[in-house]
């Protein structure tokens, strides 16, 4: 499971033109699933989110986790993650997971982050959007909970 967290001021997303989340301050989640990703993947790329210290604390220093620094979360499901581009100019999407699977783990993580006491959107699970930020910062970090050797 991978996911690109990016800090934000705000951020929206949209889907045919409708607004089906908006946050303020907080994180922007994009999360793509792979074919071997299970319940712990999501778990743990749940809790990394949550207590990833990335907001300011007083003395300007990334130090505050989102929960500490009250912010919200906006989580986008992006299979394109898993888009392998070594062989050719488009893309591969052999190890993202079929939609089945990937809904379900996607609904696990949206689950594992509500429990965090934070409010948390979303954008609607395979629909095309329109998503909107203003990145704060910037801040992007990359997550994966493969496991390296």
């Amino acid at each position: 499971m991978r996911m690109v967290v990016q800090r934000v001021s705000r951020a929206e997303v949209r889907v045919e033109g409708r607004v089906t989340g908006s946050i303020g301050r907080g994180l922007l989640i994009l999360v793509g699933i792979a074919k071997t990703d299970t319940k712990a993947d999501a778990e743990f790329l749940a809790a990394k989110a949550l207590g990833l210290r990335i907001f300011p604390d007083a003395e300007q220093r990334m130090n505050l986790s989102v929960v500490e620094a009250r912010g919200s979360l906006l989580v986008v499901s992006q299979f394109t993650l898993y888009g392998d581009v070594r062989k050719g100019r488009r893309p591969a999407f052999d190890r993202a997971a079929n939609p089945a699977e990937a809904r379900s783990l996607y609904e696990h993580f949206l689950q594992m982050l509500g429990g965090g006491n934070i409010k948390v959107e979303s954008g609607v699970f395979q629909a095309m959007m329109e998503v909107e930020l203003v990145n704060d910062g910037p801040v992007t970090i990359l997550c994966d909970s493969e496991r390296l050797i």
